[in-house]
């Protein structure tokens, strides 16, 4: 269960109240996220999401709160944070960091068709085009120089082919950063960590995007590495499910056609995706 900071109701239901939310109605932890506390808490007047930050330090917190904001007012559907009286939307609860934010409608599509896998990349785009005049600047917090800084850390835990790998790969994502294509791909605000889990359908059709707590600015085209590492492999096998693939890069290009270098850099962008969860994972 994702809480590792216990809120009684009585102190859920004070500050809710502080912030114009209403009369706490209902309030249940939230069973997934490993990052967070978490609370679902319903009010007289909606729904929302709870959040205690047990990670990120207050000084982080800005970016994505404020990200979370600026695509909101922009049409793209992710949960909106909630303002005090004076306007601020990062608060403080039982000494944390706290915010509180929309809970979106529907679940999660965790066996994906290529349908559900272009509407993913519709919005992506969408988001990507959305974020491009977002004035605050955060880099992707998980990227080269935190792999490079992570590697040698686990170096020492993992068997000799894992260990050749690494390396290998490590050098051949710092070759590509260094390149003239890399350095003209188009960059800005990106989600980083948008798997199955982080979105949501409801009747059909996408309700919402989640959990920006990873984001950053980084290229787009590592987002889309991430979605189609994800989005568009069994699970089981391992393999590239190429119908689920073609829809969501057709769907993607639809709204935010791709630049040539990206088309050229895709392959290694999909692969610094791999680089970034394997290591995480490690």
């Amino acid at each position: 269960m994702a809480v590792f900071t216990e809120v009684l109701y009585d102190e859920a239901a004070a500050f809710l109240r502080r912030l114009g939310l209403g009369n706490l109605q209902a309030m249940a932890a939230c069973s997934g996220g490993i990052e967070n506390t978490n609370y679902f808490v319903d009010t007289d007047h909606g729904e929302y999401v709870l959040t205690l930050f047990e990670r990120l330090a207050w000084e982080q917190l800005p970016f994505y709160l404020h990200l979370m904001q600026h695509l909101a007012d922009r049409g793209i559907p992710v949960p909106r944070p909630a303002p005090d009286a004076e306007g601020p939307i990062l608060h403080r609860l039982k000494d944390k960091p706290a915010a509180v934010v929309g809970r979106l409608r529907g679940k999660n599509e965790l066996a994906p068709d290529a349908q559900q896998c272009g509407a993913v990349g519709e919005m992506l785009a969408r988001m990507h085009l959305a974020g491009r005049d977002y004035a605050r600047h955060q880099p992707n917090l998980r990227g080269l120089p935190w792999w490079k800084e992570t590697v040698p850390v686990l170096l020492p835990y993992v068997g000799n082919d894992q260990r050749t790998l690494l390396l290998d790969e490590l050098a051949f994502q710092t070759r590509i950063a260094a390149s003239p294509d890399y350095a003209a791909l188009p960059r800005g605000p990106v989600h980083a960590d948008l798997f199955r889990d982080n979105v949501m359908f409801e009747g059909g059709c996408l309700s919402g995007f989640l959990d920006f707590y990873f984001a950053g600015c980084d290229t787009f085209l590592f987002d889309i590495g991430v979605c189609l590492n994800d989005w568009c492999v069994g699970l089981d096998s391992g393999c590239a499910d190429a119908v689920r693939r073609a829809a969501f890069l057709t769907a993607y290009e639809s709204v935010r056609p791709l630049a040539p270098e990206e088309r050229r850099l895709l392959p290694a962008l999909e692969r610094a995706a791999a680089l970034r969860f394997w290591v995480s994972r490690l």
